[in-house]
């Protein structure tokens, strides 16, 4: 089993702890060739790569192998997000704080998605915001579980996976979980990613409790 590290923005960490989100998608890069039209399994190989295929305008029929840098089910994944130690640690580096005597002398860290660590504990008012990908693996609190890993293209989304995306609907019609997802995504990767659809990772996971 072997253990790598995500970013998550702070709603997407809100929604992995209430159990709304429990599939993420990550454009692949680098992005298969031009000539890729559909994947040739839908299971990894054994080294974490999975096939695509198409037809290459000087071979014909052809096949390119990519990495998932994800892992496969069973591998676990620690989220980064965004988050902060006390103001008294404001110039110290990630690796200056010295986990353990940290947390036992201030009582804790703060997340930008909540909640605050409990105030009687604490010597210290909360310091600056840190950037998800400067945390630390002893500072991550959330462990996920992949159970499942494919790749499709963006748009190949329907409305269950979106809503396990952990988006909240727009109504009671069909689609109502891609519309929002389709925006959130445009957020996150720009105003032209949506159309662009670009193939993606889908990975499925599962919160592990402490």
């Amino acid at each position: 089993m072997a253990e790598r590290p995500i970013l998550f923005s702070a709603p997407m960490v809100r929604a992995i702890l209430d159990g709304r989100k429990t599939q993420t998608r990550r454009v692949v890069k680098p992005a298969p060739p031009s000539w890729v039209s559909q994947v040739g399994f839908s299971a990894l190989t054994p080294d974490r790569h999975i096939e695509f295929r198409g037809h290459h305008p000087e071979h014909g029929p052809s096949c390119k192998f990519l990495p998932c840098p994800y892992g496969t089910p069973g591998d676990r994944l620690w989220v980064r997000e965004t988050w902060a130690a006390g103001a008294c640690a404001d110039e110290l580096s990630p690796s200056e704080l010295h986990a353990p005597t940290w947390l036992r002398a201030n009582g804790g860290l703060w997340y930008q998605a909540g909640p605050d660590p409990d105030r009687a504990g604490l010597v210290s008012r909360r310091g600056r915001w840190r950037p998800s990908i400067h945390m630390p693996r002893w500072a991550s609190r959330i462990t996920l579980k992949i159970t499942a890993v494919r790749c499709e293209r963006l748009q190949e989304i329907d409305d269950h996976d979106a809503m396990r995306e952990g988006v909240s609907p727009t109504g009671d019609t069909d689609g109502a979980y891609v519309a929002p997802f389709k925006e959130l995504w445009g957020k996150i990767n720009g105003a032209d990613s949506w159309e662009n659809n670009p193939w993606v990772w889908v990975v499925s996971f599962k919160l592990v409790t402490p």
